[in-house]
């Protein structure tokens, strides 16, 4: 998809902050400094709409990115940060869950995660979360650049298989550095738009 336009709309808190032109929408969930904001940023060839930081947790808000006038990316706050207190923790997690337990125009989720890595029991939970909402779940492994190509395979299974996926879930190994992934992303998330 050729992105001609592209603009953070609102960062939102709670239910009567999010916009109501009834745009489909895009979640992008994952662990904090996982590159949600890269993975944006790369499908969108803009440096920096989605702002990327070396500190974790920055992301405190539901970010709603109107891409072309047609659709929303919705960037969540990270999880699995602990330098964030407990209190605030519990907030994001009750306005995530409104997000995502009220949300008509939520048409799938992107759970971001590390390809480097076995998902976290964090990853697992979020997993877990979307299916009891019955939400598409789109996994994408980032830092692909970082694994040999001979072991791709081998880690996307890994992934799958820690998640205990269902079927129907796509993984997408992804890099936000060469852009590999990026076509077949698009590609999916045409299918859900």
């Amino acid at each position: 998809m050729k992105v001609n336009n592209a603009e953070i709309v609102i960062s939102a808190v709670s239910q009567k902050q999010y916009p109501n032109d009834r745009l489909p929408e895009i979640a992008l969930a994952g662990r904090s400094n996982v590159g949600k904001s890269s993975f944006i940023n790369r499908l969108i060839h803009r440096k920096n709409l989605a702002r990327t930081s070396s500190k974790p947790g920055k992301t405190q808000t539901l970010n709603f990115y109107k891409i072309n006038q047609f659709f929303y990316f919705v960037d969540v706050p990270g999880y699995g940060y602990a330098k964030v207190s407990k209190s605030e923790r519990e907030k994001w997690g009750v306005m995530m869950e409104e997000y995502f337990e009220t949300r008509d125009t939520l048409k799938a989720v992107m759970l971001i995660t590390d390809i480097r890595h076995e998902p976290t029991a964090d990853d697992i939970n979020m997993y877990q979360f979307l299916k009891h909402f019955d939400l598409p779940v789109i996994v994408v492994a980032t830092k692909l650049d970082k694994i040999a190509k001979g072991k791709r395979a081998k880690h996307v299974k890994r992934t799958r298989d820690t998640l205990q996926m269902i079927k129907e879930d796509i993984v997408i190994p992804f890099s936000a550095e060469s852009g590999e992934g990026k076509d077949e992303a698009w590609s999916v998330i045409r299918k859900f738009l």
